[in-house]
């Protein structure tokens, strides 16, 4: 019996031995996801506004890379001088900072790009911007630092913003909080808005379109503390790259409202080591992640990345992508997202998640903020397919790329033209415009065409102080839609399903077209859409874009409002009888100084933003400077132009001087009346006119004749590849490229010659990216597979991609694995429990038997010796049997039972 128990115990100890180590750990394992799961199995839906502006501004993966990597290098060496190490004098050397920036990833984006050398080089510009500049390659270029008007401004010399450190005085004062600015000042009940009597809500979104053509400053990719890791939603402490909004004590919300820093652009910060200078501080800059360039980047993407993502490489006629789900009267939509890419956009209330509307793709990520920039996005997609097609057919030997790139140069142009010659004016006023910009005189490769810090952060952004708090929607009749009504704007934000769902671009471009803009006044400047309910998607609260605006500036360190004017060579404010004469509203002007203290305090964009208009403009004196400068660069010192003599023909400039928004939209919606200029608000239908009467284009200008007398013939196609044709020295020339993930094997340019092409023609190769060790295109955490023409990142169960599709993130679930082990243990257990069971079982009936076989020897023993005495007594054995009939007869080997 006791060998047989402790057989039984070492079975459940070694199962247990076995199986409790697993069970300890499974336990562990579902007890940490628990705080993750709600993140993880929504990880594609937001749940704030904060997050909704972050996924806005996240730049494509290219610039994504450069904004990691400038922030790693930044922290790296914060880290070596916060740690006190006991490092050499010489420590921050170059060398040593070069190595910082290699390991980073920063350096390949510092270095100079390699420009083509091709007879293409100047006939399309890259999709990245750069060599425009042969001298200066990277001016323009996507990924590059804002330009600098004047040095900035931070609190410690080199990064810390304006305001950082609450106790840090100006002029004796602490600058105001930003939200108090607001509420003071700028903010206004949304009945309170004047009309504009002149100009179109159209106006205000070509503003609005423009700005995404030629900036972007991604903010930080981290989303907590480099110190501590306090993640920037849960703090109210400046920890970077956290710099929360703080608001007043008797708000009732929270005490701030987050914050993230603009990314630093790389080489940048106290590190000036990298440029060669070790005594002069290079102060941080700001990365703008696209062109320059006025080049409608808006559509085609400033990377070849994006570039890839948003061209059909299917089609013969060089066309973009187009919505494969949804059609507009049979009119192309954008098309949505990839399925891996974050929904940052709110569902259709009417329908499951499962059926919900991505976001757009386009060429700049904020395509869907609002559907009347999603509708200006898709007229341009729309016309661009339109152009190509028509290349095409007027020219049957061009290829597919030089279809695309003859339509992407086009759209270009018609984006320049509608600018400088129709908006541009109206923003500035005819004066300001003849003082900063003036007529085209040609190309200057001396000029810097970088879009600057104080254009992109404070002087554009005066267009949010013209937007109307209602989108208007109207039916053919131009009157509101019955079935469509108005609705306020936080009712749209980032919701293109209204696009979708309720009638298409349509009732939109009629609503912009014939309603007005809303009139920047000193006294109603930003309405509560904007500064109450900005991106609200539910009750996880708002934010406020005067705020943003404001801190903005200061993260960035532009100086004051009169440094800006004496920048511009206006006088300085310094009374507040000066400041009545540029702001006439005094009430206004006392509200500033109550608040700055000082007039060399004031933030600059609220002081360009309150001045009085310039004679038959919509901005004042300092932003009609700054936007005029930032305009004549970006057109002066653009090789690509289209008024440049090389650029296009003379025939062909004549007739894209003919061409406008309007013609535009008669050609890609369902309108059949049109202002001519559709930035001027009219009365429908007097103030319309017939498509038919709006001036359009002639492509005929674009045939192109094929020379039929040479020996070359017309080129073969090249797999995964493409050609472009051009002319150089009186030859034919063909210029091949690959298309994204391949490689150009073979000669890049062949001539044709007397005796045919001068060489072979080249082959695409696939590009193995997995192999690049020097940046490696999937995180550590991910392992990278090659896949023909891309790569994919793999990673090991539970863990899956990210948004990004290159890092691993917890997906939230039980390994496969574990569900295997679980099920193996629980048959394990199983097994040894019924081995036990069964064990235990023979156990008791073996014992059992031992035990009946005892007591029949003691009671045959006990009856004999009963018989015995019995015998011995006198006594018959049938009576000692009547007298226990339960007593086995030890005579007799039957069972006596008592006699009834």
């Amino acid at each position: 019996m006791r060998a047989l128990t402790a057989l039984a115990v070492a079975l459940v100890v070694m199962g247990t031995g076995i199986f409790f180590p697993f069970i300890w750990r499974s336990r562990e394992f579902l007890k940490v996801p628990i705080s993750l799961c709600h993140r993880n199995l929504k990880k594609r839906e937001v749940s704030s506004p904060t997050q909704l502006l972050s996924l806005a501004k996240l730049p494509e993966p290219t610039s994504r890379a450069v904004s990691q990597a400038a922030e790693i290098m930044e922290t790296s060496i914060q880290t070596m001088k916060c740690e006190k190490l006991q490092l050499p004098t010489d420590a921050l050397s170059a060398d040593l900072l070069g190595t910082i920036a290699n390991l980073s990833g920063c350096l390949p984006f510092m270095l100079p790009p390699k420009c083509p050398d091709t007879c293409l080089a100047n006939k399309y510009r890259l999709i990245t911007g750069a060599c425009n500049n042969r001298d200066h390659p990277r001016w323009g270029a996507s990924n590059t630092a804002l330009a600098r008007w004047l040095p900035p401004v931070y609190e410690d010399g080199f990064s810390q913003p304006r305001g950082w450190n609450p106790n840090f005085l100006y002029h004796g004062f602490p600058l105001p909080s930003v939200r108090e600015v607001t509420r003071q000042i700028i903010q206004v009940s949304n009945e309170a808005v004047t009309e504009d009597d002149q100009y179109s809500d159209f106006l205000t979104v070509w503003g609005q379109y423009i700005d995404h053509d030629i900036a972007l400053t991604p903010q930080s990719t981290s989303t907590a503390a480099f110190w501590g890791g306090v993640d920037c939603q849960l703090t109210c402490e400046n920890q970077n790259p956290c710099f929360p909004i703080q608001l007043p004590g008797n708000s009732s919300r929270t005490t701030c409202l987050p914050f993230y820093r603009s990314s630093a652009a790389c080489g940048t910060g106290d590190h000036s080591a990298l440029f060669g200078n070790l005594s002069v501080a290079n102060p941080r800059q700001q990365m703008n992640s696209l062109t320059s360039f006025l080049d409608a980047s808006t559509v085609y993407g400033s990377s070849p990345a994006s570039e890839k993502m948003l061209r059909n490489w299917s089609s013969a006629e060089g066309q973009l992508r187009v919505n494969t789900q949804h059609r507009d009267a049979d009119r192309a939509y954008l098309p949505f997202m990839p399925l891996r890419a974050t929904t940052s956009c709110a569902p259709d209330p009417r329908t499951t998640m499962a059926h919900s509307t991505p976001c757009f793709l386009a060429g700049d990520g904020r395509a869907s903020e609002v559907p009347s920039l999603a509708a200006v996005h898709t007229l341009w997609l729309r016309e661009h397919n339109r152009l190509a097609a028509a290349f095409k057919a007027l020219n049957a030997h061009w290829s597919a790329d030089t279809a695309y790139q003859e339509a992407r140069k086009v759209v270009g142009a018609l984006h320049q033209i509608i600018t400088m010659r129709d908006y541009i004016p109206r923003i500035l006023g005819p004066e300001a415009f003849r003082q900063y910009v003036g007529p085209y005189e040609g190309y200057d490769p001396t000029v810097n065409p970088t879009v600057s810090n104080i254009f992109s952060t404070a002087a554009f952004r005066f267009g949010h102080a013209t937007v109307h708090p209602l989108v208007r929607r109207l039916d053919t009749n131009f009157q509101d839609h019955t079935g469509f009504p108005r609705l306020q704007l936080h009712d749209v934000f980032f919701r293109p399903w209204r696009l979708i769902q309720e009638g298409g671009l349509d009732p939109i471009v009629r609503g912009l077209l014939a309603r007005p803009a809303k009139l920047q006044v000193q006294e109603q400047l930003m309405n509560e859409e904007l500064t109450e309910k900005l991106f609200v998607l539910s009750s996880a609260g708002t934010l406020d874009l005067a705020s943003l605006n404001l801190q903005r500036g200061r993260d960035h360190g532009l100086p004051g409002y009169n440094e800006w004017r004496e920048f511009c060579g206006l006088s300085r404010l310094e009374t507040l009888a000066e400041l009545s004469r540029a702001i006439t509203n005094k009430s206004m002007v006392n509200k500033i100084m109550d608040l700055y203290k000082h007039p060399d305090n004031i933030d600059v964009w609220l002081g360009g933003l309150v001045e009085n208009f310039l004679p038959r403009a919509r901005t004042g004196a300092l932003f009609a400077c700054i936007i005029g400068k930032q305009m004549k660069a970006l057109r002066d010192g653009d090789r690509f132009w289209w008024e440049h003599s090389h650029v296009f023909t003379d025939a062909q400039r004549r007739e894209l001087g003919k061409h406008s928004l309007s013609r535009v939209i008669c050609d890609n919606t369902g309108l059949t009346r049109v202002p001519v200029d559709a930035f001027l608000v009219g009365t429908f239908p007097q103030d319309f006119e017939p498509c038919e009467d709006i001036p359009s284009m002639d492509l005929e200008v674009w045939r192109e004749a094929f020379p039929q007398d040479d020996k070359c013939g017309f080129p073969d196609k090249v797999d995964n590849g493409d050609f472009v044709y051009c002319e150089e020295s009186g030859n034919r020339v063909l210029v091949y490229s690959c298309r994204h993930g391949y490689e150009l094997q073979g000669q890049e340019q062949v001539t044709c010659t007397q005796n045919g092409w001068d060489s072979q023609l080249p082959v695409c190769k696939d590009v193995d990216e997995c192999a690049d060790l020097t940046h490696p295109p999937c995180h550590p955490s991910a392992k990278c597979k090659n896949t023909k023409g891309s790569f994919q990142c793999v990673c090991t169960d539970p863990y899956a991609l990210g948004e990004d599709g290159r890092t691993c993130i917890d997906s939230g679930r039980l390994p496969r694995a574990s569900w295997v082990s679980i099920a193996l243990g629980a048959i394990l257990v199983g097994g040894l429990a019924s081995l036990t069971w069964t064990m235990i079982c023979r156990w008791t009936r073996s014992d059992r038997k031992s035990m009946l076989s005892i007591t029949e020897r003691d009671t045959r023993e006990m009856a004999q010796s009963g018989c015995r005495k019995s015998q011995e007594k006198g006594i018959s054995p049938h009576r000692v049997a009547a007298q226990d009939t339960k007593q086995v007869g030890p005579c007799s080997s039957r069972v006596l039972l008592p006699r009834k």
